[in-house]
């Protein structure tokens, strides 16, 4: 099979895993196709058993690729997104970062992991992404999320203010830092932070969380995916912070965003121990009482 590995950076004490995984697939026979960036960094500290191929952008990526490595953390894969895309190619998360939400795999699970890929004892959670429809060109072709779509104030001295539109029908106007617009997936992500709730993968739904509100009744609201979300800002300042994940950019007071569900999903692979329960079980360490 031919799998593709993707890495941003790790640490040279994390290259011992990363060694693990290239000799797991090369015992296995596998094609390994290298995010060349990634390649360029680690190389020094690898050892391959054969030379592998490269991609760059995500046409590099679409040719026979069976599965997706992501080498890291949760940002890992969000960075891996935009070269899946809609492609179905899924995305196994080899965890070296700390918490881990989405790359599940820990550092002692490699061998396992790579076994049980090998034999198809893995399942395929499809994930729903967020896209900006409008305004259009902000992020190029990069406007669909697997987390969330936030907004932020751009003075830390004033408030934000922005109307809220549900298909067209008025929701509320949230002053505070920002405001957040989670997927199922990004439930976990900063929308947890900011006291959303925790939302199972598979559920249809938005969550709309305002970010330190100033109206300390204003909570936050799970809505269909299957609705259009309309955003105008109202208040002093001329430019906002918008991000899609990783990506930031600048929008203008006069900008109206407009955002829904995206065309396509995203492909994540669960291997058989695992499960969404399980993992925030884990991460969360709920039912464990540290104390004694």
């Amino acid at each position: 099979m031919k799998i593709a590995i993707f890495g941003k950076h790790i640490a040279p004490e994390q290259y011992q895993f990363l060694q693990i995984v290239l000799d797991e697939l090369a015992a296995n026979q596998a094609d390994i196709c290298f995010f060349k960036p990634f390649f360029d960094k680690v190389s020094v500290g690898i050892n391959m058993a054969a030379k592998p191929s490269f991609f760059n952008t995500s046409s590099d990526l679409l040719k026979n690729t069976e599965m997706l490595f992501s080498i890291g953390g949760d940002g890992t894969i969000l960075d891996a997104v935009p070269y899946v895309r809609g492609s179905g190619i899924p995305i196994l998360g080899i965890n070296l970062g700390k918490l881990g939400f989405l790359s599940s795999v820990s550092k002692n699970e490699i061998k396992q992991a790579i076994d049980f890929v090998i034999k198809g004892k893995y399942t395929l959670d499809k994930r729903s992404l967020i896209r900006l429809e409008k305004p259009t060109g902000v992020f190029g072709d990069l406007n669909f999320a697997l987390n969330d779509l936030t907004i932020y104030r751009s003075n830390v001295a004033s408030l934000i203010s922005v109307q809220v539109y549900v298909d067209d029908v008025f929701l509320n106007t949230y002053w505070g830092d920002g405001l957040i617009v989670s997927t199922p997936t990004g439930s976990t992500a900063y929308s947890l932070s900011a006291g959303g709730p925790i939302i199972a993968p598979g559920s249809r739904n938005f969550v709309i969380v305002p970010i330190a509100s100033h109206n300390l009744t204003v909570r936050p609201i799970v809505i269909q995916d299957s609705s259009q979300i309309r955003i105008k800002f109202d208040g002093r300042e001329e430019q906002y912070f918008l991000t899609m994940d990783s990506r930031q950019t600048a929008v203008n007071k006069r900008d109206e965003l407009i955002i829904n569900r995206c065309e396509f999903e995203v492909k994540l692979v669960q291997l058989e121990n695992k499960d969404f329960f399980n993992t925030i079980r884990d991460k969360l360490l709920w039912g464990k009482d540290l104390r004694n």
